[in-house]
């Protein structure tokens, strides 16, 4: 199982980035699919989440109106387009897989609920 995460970099404040997390190794179809990020002496926290069989999204407060999570299938891929950026979204991305989560249930925010996790991608911003 593989998730590779890119597209990280550095922007300045107010710019737009897209992540791509390329998912392959099993099926994915019945999963929840999520973004995390972790700064410098932080905790990783919850970014969004879709849902890859009904296309159901989940975002935290902090980037509500400003990242949008989508998913292509036939390319096996969950993007995490992120607009308006500010320095406080400085951090590692990563691309995390939840198996286990119902498609009737909402999806979870812990990354404890996560079972396969990408390798990360480091977006920084520039005040």
């Amino acid at each position: 199982v593989q998730l590779q995460a890119s597209g990280g970099g550095l922007v300045q404040a107010g710019g737009s980035l897209r992540l791509s997390c390329a998912a392959s190794g099993r099926t994915f179809s019945s999963d929840v699919m999520g973004w995390f990020r972790q700064a410098p002496g932080d905790e990783r926290e919850f970014v969004a989440a879709i849902k890859w069989s009904t296309a159901s999204t989940y975002y935290a407060d902090s980037v509500k109106g400003r990242f949008t999570i989508s998913r292509d299938n036939a390319k096996n891929m969950v993007y995490l387009q992120m607009n308006s950026l500010k320095p406080e979204d400085t951090g590692v991305y990563y691309c995390a897989a939840d198996p286990s989560t119902p498609w009737y249930r909402s999806a979870k925010y812990s990354p404890a609920e996560y079972t396969y996790w990408g390798q990360g991608t480091l977006v920084t911003v520039s005040s």
